[in-house]
């Protein structure tokens, strides 16, 4: 295996660096004739020496294996070694490492190769006319397979891979041959870069130049590098330049460890230069002062605090920081001015103390002065706060008004008001103002409050105060539509308080039983209206209450006459009632016809006629149909008796507001039919009516309403229990 190893400094070797010092110029190039390395053993090969500059041929010296071989532009060769050569104006170059072979099959790379170039690489054997095919291989894996074709070329990189050939033919069974694995040769396109600084210690500020050099081989003049340069591992500059040098401007804070690249411009090979340490020299801070903008008796709350830190003397780059005592760093800027400013923004009263300032430029921090800042705060919007011994105030209770800001710079004055009028002002510390207010009725209203420290001035929410009078003891009053309530009547309670805060909250009560409530928020007075049943007799009182104690009113009593079984009762039951003395004269009057009837019957006894048993009697059919069977009088022999008709119906004369109610019709008796037993009625005679007003005729209570009300109630040819009797009666 032909293997050559490279040093990335000293280039390539075998086994070991090589001792031979290269110096500091541009190293010599050996160079092959034929230009194929290895070659069959027995061949010959011319080997040239090439420098940076066209040189005398006495000046070129050859070395073999380290040992000196005289000097001349070119020499023959027919052994296997490493050969290098020097010329007069360049330093020893690389080994090229010669290989005579005696294999049958062997792999050539062309040479010279330099870092970045295409290699061709060549699969010859002794008796080549013989190959039919041959096969490339790379690290042992196949690049390619020819037929005829020798020669395979492609980019070199530097690295340590390995190649390889094969051969085949044909013959009776076939052939095939491999070729030594070969190590390529790869020489350096430019030397490794090297970084200088001009001067060596430059001053800050003033102008230095970094350099970086190398040198290119002189078999390829025209390859184009790239450079950049570098700082503690960042770009300086723009990036890749064509340009070996830059040129800056450098403070003390720009000392440290630089170094630069060369990169050919096709970006296939690139190098570093090692490490420089450049130190440059820096003027220390003096005098570093603080101020504040705006003026520290000028700023509020809420406002922006400029901090400016300055120094008068000081070179390079300056670091400036700012602080407040009792809190660590506010901020930091480095920046190569004099001068520098921090942005407070939105400062609060927390932000008030004593400011300093430092700067520094390597050489330690300078403090600046100590400036005490105060941060003056608006007022907040105050709070109103009213204090009542209870929870609803009462004329005569005294309330403290409180005014108080949560924040706020003293001194703080503050206004009352009670709607928009000023009530009282004072001058208030950090617990705010009061004053104390005797109620009375008037201080019923909005009241608010008004704070101000000479840096704005705030209103409080409104604060409603409402004076509660509570209420007096109501008196209920009972509205019937007669003197004497009777069932169906609807009774008006109307309550009333001639003293308290409205609304009022007005309950009513039969006997300890709540009928409703009612409430008064315009007026201090309320009714509830009650439809009276004969259960409603009885003590009636109300309660009225506005939030505080309620009163109640002394009972009043109500009595309810008439059942509430009658059909109509509802309709007619007030106006018969308002009528009874009217139909206790009707009742008066039936009764003496009954009498005058029974004495009429003793007569016709006594002279022989008809009649009837002193158990016996007439009822008028008013009181209802008789339980018994009555014996009847011959036919012969009847008396004309009064017949009492019950007739209720409702009327009202056209024209007027007026209702009656016809209570009874009075007709004459007939002749009893012995086939019917029926009564003839006379022809030709109305028969007397009575009537009796029951009360004038409103819109909103009509017959058919008081009918609507009484139509689950029994037939209309029942009696009224409410009208004992009838008023008037008539003869014929």
């Amino acid at each position: 295996m032909h293997e050559v190893s490279f040093d990335h400094n000293r280039g390539p070797v075998k086994g070991k660096e090589s001792r031979i010092d290269r110096g500091t110029a541009p190293k010599a190039v050996v160079l092959l004739q034929p230009p194929w390395n290895p070659v069959f053993k027995g061949g010959t090969v011319t080997l040239l020496c090439k420098g940076p500059h066209s040189q005398p041929l006495e000046d070129t010296s050859w070395y073999h294996e380290e040992t000196s071989k005289g000097k001349s532009e070119t020499i023959q060769i027919r052994k296997s070694g490493n050969y290098q050569c020097k010329t007069g104006g360049s330093s020893l170059s690389d080994p090229a490492h010669v290989n005579f072979s005696s294999d049958w099959l062997i792999l050539q790379a062309s040479y010279p190769v330099f870092e970045g170039d295409d290699v061709e690489l060549r699969c010859l054997g002794k008796e080549d006319n013989k190959i039919i095919e041959r096969t490339y291989y790379k690290n042992g894996n196949e690049l390619a397979r020819f037929k005829s074709k020798q020669f395979i070329r492609f980019l070199i990189s530097r690295d340590s891979s390995v190649y390889g050939c094969s051969a085949s033919g044909k013959n009776v069974l076939g052939w095939t041959e491999h070729s030594k694995p070969l190590r390529i040769q790869v020489q350096e396109l430019f030397s490794p870069p090297k970084l200088t600084a001009s001067p060596v210690d430059p001053i800050e500020g003033s102008p230095v130049t970094l350099k970086c050099e190398t040198w290119l081989t002189p078999q390829r003049p025209h390859t184009q590098l790239q450079f950049r340069f570098f700082r503690e591992g960042r770009v300086l500059g723009a990036g890749w330049s064509r340009s070996p040098e830059l040129q800056t401007s450098m403070g003390s804070e720009d000392s440290g460890s630089y170094w630069c690249e060369a990169e050919t411009m096709r970006e296939t090979f690139r190098k570093r230069s090692l490490h420089s340490q450049v130190h440059v020299q820096r003027v220390p801070v003096s005098d570093v002062h603080l101020e504040i903008q705006p003026h520290r008796d000028q700023l509020i709350e809420g406002e922006d605090l400029v901090l400016i830190c300055s120094v008068a003397m000081g070179t390079g780059v300056i670091t400036f920081s700012w602080h407040r005592e009792g809190t660590g760093s506010l901020g930091r800027r480095t920046t190569r001015s004099l001068r520098e400013q921090l942005l407070v923004s939105t400062v609060h009263e927390r932000d008030s103390g004593r400011y300093y300032c430092s700067a520094d430029n390597i050489h330690g921090p300078i403090l600046s002065n100590k400036v005490v800042v105060a941060v003056k705060v608006p007022v907040s919007r105050p709070i109103l706060t009213l204090r009542t011994p209870r929870a609803q105030a009462l004329v005569g209770d005294v309330v403290e008004f409180h005014c108080e800001v949560q924040r706020g710079s003293p001194p703080i004055r503050y206004w009352f008001y009670q709607e928009d009028v000023i009530v009282r002002n004072s001058s208030g510390l950090s617990g705010g103002a009061c004053f104390n207010l005797s109620l009375t009725t008037e201080h019923s209203g909005n009241y608010s409050c008004a704070a101000n420290n000479a840096l704005k001035a705030q209103h409080s929410h409104r604060v409603p105060l409402n004076v509660i009078v509570p209420v007096s003891r109501p008196v209920l009053t009972v509205r019937a539509p007669r003197a004497q309530a009777a069932v169906g009547d609807v009774v008006e309670l109307l309550c009333e308080s001639q003293k308290g805060s409205r609304p009022i909250l007005y309950q009513f009560y039969h006997e300890e039983v709540a009928l409703g409530t009612s409430s008064a928020t315009s007026a201090r007075r309320a009714s509830f209206n009650v439809s009276v049943t004969a259960e409603h007799s009885g003590n009636y009182s109300c309660e009225a209450s506005n939030g505080l104690e309620p009163q109640r009113s002394e009972p009043v009593p109500l009595s309810v006459i008439g059942s509430s079984r009658n059909r109509m009762g509802r309709v007619t039951s007030g106006a018969i009632g308002g009528l009874c003395s009217i139909l206790g004269l009707a009742a008066l009057v039936v009764l003496l016809v009954y009498l005058w009837t029974r004495r009429r019957s003793r007569g016709v006894a006594a002279s022989g006629t008809p009649s009837y048993r002193p158990d016996e009697s007439l009822e008028p059919s008013f009181l209802g149909p008789s339980t018994t069977d009555s014996p009847k009088p011959p036919s012969s022999n009847r008396q004309a008796l009064v017949e009492l008709q019950p007739m209720y119906s409702n009327v009202s004369p056209e024209g007027s507001d007026l209702l009656y109610s016809q209570i009874l019709s009075i007709q004459q008796a007939t002749e009893y039919s012995a086939a019917n037993s029926s009564r003839m009625h006379q022809k030709d005679t109305d028969p007397p009516v009575i009537y009796s007003e029951l009360k004038k005729a409103h819109p909103e209570d009509t017959l058919r309403e008081a009918y609507s009300r009484d139509r689950d109630h029994a037939d209309a040819t029942e009696n009224y229990e409410n009208v004992p009797c009838p008023s008037s009666v008539s003869f014929s």
